[in-house]
């Protein structure tokens, strides 16, 4: 195979990715606004609760929809998407720290930053791990 037939027969799969994480973005948002403003939670326990509602979103929607040949989910598979997804946490997590506590940004702004650090880590290994 070559290159250029890799790429571009990989591409509508980034896009519905993209799509995905978007939507996944927006239930992590609004999450963690919601239970920071609204309910009075600590931001990093709201962001720990929003990241993982939306992990499990997208988990849906990317062995339905984004990774189209995932068919049925081994263990493996399964225990290695869980696995990326806590990883993927604490990063977010750390970000979160950092950007809040050292550079004094506030936390709506910083997780916007956390998600753009965290979503390469995402694509790779979550790809990795429906695919097989």
């Amino acid at each position: 195979m070559n290159v250029k037939f890799v790429k571009s027969e990989r591409l509508p799969e980034i896009e519905r990715f993209v799509i995905v994480g978007g939507l996944s973005f927006l239930v992590d948002y609004a999450l963690l606004f919601a239970l920071t403003e609204f309910a009075g939670v600590n931001y990093l326990c709201s962001a720990a609760v929003s990241f993982t509602v939306s992990v499990i979103f997208n988990y849906i929607l990317c062995v339905k929809f984004v990774f189209k040949n995932a068919g049925k989910q081994s263990f493996r598979q399964k225990v290695l998407f869980i696995g990326s997804s806590v990883i993927g946490l604490f990063l977010n997590q750390l970000c979160m720290w950092i950007g809040v506590e050292f550079l004094n940004l506030h936390y709506m702004l910083t997780k916007i930053l956390a998600t753009a650090i965290v979503t390469f880590w995402n694509y790779v290994m979550k790809r990795k791990a429906v695919m097989g």
